[in-house]
């Protein structure tokens, strides 16, 4: 222990984490990790914990992957890094068309998901995809300037970002910087609401927002089918449909934020894929490589693209980062959709999703926990206990136990990597229903 508090002093001394306390950092007794194998971590004691999040959602399958390790290796020997700007390389070529191939599709839908911009973080694109909205508007010669978001929702922190954040928060923290936008209901249930009623009312409530601004609105941008860090709420495809014909009705971008849910979490390829629709843009990332290198995309279709071709300095995307591309990660992420498909993924995340539903049914139960939601593996339990901190407090527990987990205010979240074995599921969910004791008693 002396060496990872040794380590916990390092880092109070010179790091600034994110959406952290720093006056709470060393007495929160912060893990310091050193390596990781399958879905363990092991700090610099020597202690294993189980990656109960897939380090923030990131992991798809599990840490180590061989397959992943060598094609970054291969892709090192050949090529490390070479720009995007007025150039291109194989890798990235490849890993578009790969996207492409794997877009969601659909026969009643004539529009296809057909080009890719790459970024290096979900943020990033976030941006991109407001951006391109707007400029898509007025190189369409319609100028709209209005983007709408649902309650709930989060998607990255960057000021576009934020400013499309379902919560206060950021309104508190940086309104006078922040864009102006409409926020309308969310489609996740509440209250004991019937799902699909839940998606009726939330469409019923967009129309009406509609109705005012349709004119001026060039986007609605949604979490495709679970508003993660929003609580990990899953809601009902019907709203996503509903979206979709109200996007065609009225002429602006739907745009289907998958930088959580992609790549198989859900137990579809893509979340969209639950509701049968195509969006105008779709956006992935933290899954993307399997966890071990940033990477983001946006997908868009030739509709949107064609916009932005013909004669003038203007006819382009205004938007580019750096390290947009980069080959390394472009060959993990290659490895990690072959793989996904090979081991079909979005099956195991199903049938891994069925066993963790079954074996929280105790913690369900429990009298301090309000309701246990979950799709595919992305999973949110909620306390109803009002203990200050109460999320922090059982995931304090169970990291005493063996099992690491980040809480979204009072709601423990559990996404491991796909690669969990039953018997890890069993220990997973045995250390949350100990830990739930722990804090809130039987």
């Amino acid at each position: 222990m002396k060496e990872t508090m040794n380590w916990q002093f390092r880092d109070a001394r010179a790091v600034w984490h994110p959406y952290t306390r720093q006056q709470d950092w060393l007495s929160d007794d912060p893990l310091v990790i050193e390596r990781a194998e399958g879905v363990w971590l092991t700090d610099v004691s020597g202690r294993r914990f189980l990656d109960a999040c897939g380090s923030l959602w990131v992991t798809t399958y599990r840490h180590g992957e061989p397959r992943l390790k060598a094609a970054v290796s291969r892709q090192l020997e050949e090529l490390d890094h070479s720009t995007f700007f007025g150039a291109t390389h194989t890798p990235g070529i490849r890993l578009a068309e790969r996207l492409v191939e794997l877009a969601p599709a659909s026969e009643s839908d004539p529009r296809g998901l057909t080009r890719v911009f790459f970024g290096s973080d979900g943020a990033s694109m976030v941006d991109a995809a407001l951006k391109l909205a707007y400029q898509f508007s007025v190189r369409s010669g319609r100028p709209r300037d209005l983007i709408l978001h649902l309650e709930n929702s989060f998607h990255g922190d960057s000021i576009a970002a934020s400013s499309i954040m379902g919560g206060e928060q950021s309104q508190s923290a940086y309104g006078p910087l922040l864009m102006s936008t409409r926020r309308t209901t969310s489609p996740a249930p509440a209250d004991g609401l019937d799902p699909a009623r839940a998606a009726a009312r939330a469409l019923d409530d967009l129309e009406k927002v509609l109705a005012g601004c349709h004119e001026r609105c060039c986007a609605l941008i949604v979490e495709a089918m679970v508003q993660a860090a929003g609580g990990m709420l899953p809601y009902h495809p019907a709203f996503l449909q509903g979206c979709r014909e109200l996007a065609d009705r009225y002429g602006f971008l739907l745009i289907c934020d998958e930088i959580a849910a992609g790549v198989a979490r859900t137990g579809q390829m893509w979340a969209t894929q639950h509701a049968g629709i195509v969006p105008d843009v779709m956006l992935c990332g933290k899954g993307l490589t399997g966890g071990v290198l940033p990477m983001s995309a946006l997908l868009t279709g030739d509709h949107v693209a064609d916009a932005f071709t013909g004669p003038g300095a203007t006819a382009m995307f205004f938007h580019g980062h750096t390290y947009a591309a980069n080959p390394l990660a472009c060959a993990a992420a290659l490895e990690n959709l072959a793989m996904a498909q090979e081991l079909d993924l979005p099956a195991v995340a199903r049938d891994k999703g069925a066993v963790l539903g079954a074996l929280l049914e105790p913690v369900a139960k429990h009298h301090a926990v309000r309701e246990v939601r979950r799709l595919g593996v992305m999973t949110g339990i909620e306390l109803a206990a009002s203990l200050p901190r109460a999320g922090f407090r059982v995931c304090a527990a169970a990291q005493e136990r063996g099992v690491w987990m980040r809480a979204l205010g009072d709601v423990l979240v559990v996404m491991p990597p796909l690669a969990i074995t039953d018997d890890e599921l069993a220990q997973l969910t045995a250390v949350i229903e100990a830990s739930l004791e722990d804090v809130f008693g039987r």
